[in-house]
């Protein structure tokens, strides 16, 4: 089930006796623990029929006992396992004993009583799909994967979830946001919050409101980095290079390396496309079509032969900004020497 089924089928009232939430993602985990913590029953009924556990201090058999549980004067009990990656064999394994036992969740979960809502919160790791224990949850009741989005998914959730919130968001400022803001999506989501505090619904949110409210530089940025050099602007590149180096706690120099690396993967894909329409082009790159033009300029301002040998280059400076057969540089010195060497 994806997270809109779980979270309709919530707030109809549709409850399964597990949900077992896992992932590498772990907003949309919170998100639906929370809603089953807040929502399922009556504030007066919390104290005896809503139990939260932490896998650091429980063990499996406490788990059990505590689904086993009845509800006092109420239709469900809800037991909430957080942190249940820390808990031996809540992922159904069955041990090294011979012969193995049965793992006993596995057992549980065959027949779980109708009344318990069991919620195990399994962040960072998944189970195998192709075996018995997941497909038995998947019979009784909802296991769920939540995934890490990819980076080039994050300016449009991040436009999706404003639009949630009645607001709008520029292309250019999506994706600033989602450059200095990174993958986790519950820091992207705390920091728009912030912005929903302050600005009246239907506001477009550009560059300048994210410098003014978040923090970020709407013109020493790295989107604003790969554009100076997609362009040839030699001055402006080494003026952010120079704010990167100096501001690298924020945006260590690894990322900006990793970050310019896959700008010119982009050129190179540019350079071997063959003819393409626009639209066709921002698919193949996981680009929005407005910041096409900028690519297309890059592809023209570097011949394949120069894209080909900047790549080389910055596998070097990918290493280097790992400290490796580099001694003690400087940040901005480094950033300064990428840009020369990719520039000329």
């Amino acid at each position: 089930m994806t997270y809109e089924q779980i979270i309709k089928d919530l707030q109809n009232k549709i409850y399964k006796p597990v949900y077992y939430l896992m992932g590498s993602e772990p907003y949309y985990i919170d998100k639906i623990t929370d809603y089953i913590s807040k929502n399922v029953l009556p504030e007066a009924d919390k104290a005896f029929n809503q139990t939260i556990l932490y896998g650091k201090d429980v063990d499996l058999g406490t788990v059990i006992n505590a689904a086993r549980r009845f509800p006092m004067m109420s239709n469900y009990h809800v037991v909430i396992i957080k942190e249940a990656q820390n808990i031996k064999g809540i992922d159904g394994s069955v041990g090294k004993a011979k012969p193995p036992k049965p793992n006993p969740l596995q057992v549980f979960l065959e027949n779980p009583p109708k009344s318990t809502i069991l919620v195990i919160n399994y962040k960072y790791d998944t189970l195998d799909k192709r075996t018995k224990f997941p497909k038995t949850i998947e019979k009784s009741g909802v296991l769920f994967e939540s995934k890490k989005l990819y980076d080039n998914q994050l300016p449009q959730w991040i436009s999706a979830y404003l639009t949630e919130q009645k607001l709008k968001i520029d292309p250019k400022a999506a994706i600033l946001m989602a450059e200095f803001l990174g993958s986790d999506l519950s820091k992207i989501t705390n920091e728009i919050d912030k912005l929903i505090l302050v600005l009246p619904q239907n506001s477009v949110i550009t560059p300048e409101i994210i410098e003014k409210y978040i923090g970020i530089s709407h013109e020493y940025n790295q989107f604003e980095l790969t554009k100076a050099i997609g362009s040839k602007d030699v001055l402006k590149a080494n003026r952010i290079a120079n704010y990167l180096g100096k501001n690298n706690r924020e945006v260590p120099p690894l990322v900006v390396v990793s970050n310019v690396f896959e700008y010119f993967v982009k050129i190179l894909k540019i350079h071997t496309s063959g003819q393409k329409s626009k639209e066709e082009l921002a698919s193949m790159l996981g680009v929005n079509p407005f910041f096409m033009e900028e690519y297309r300029e890059a592809a023209k301002n570097y011949s394949l032969a120069k894209t080909i040998q900047n790549i080389n280059i910055l596998r070097q400076f990918d290493v280097k900004s790992k400290g490796v057969d580099v001694g003690k540089i400087e940040a901005t010195d480094l950033l300064k020497e990428l840009i020369f060497r990719i520039m000329h």
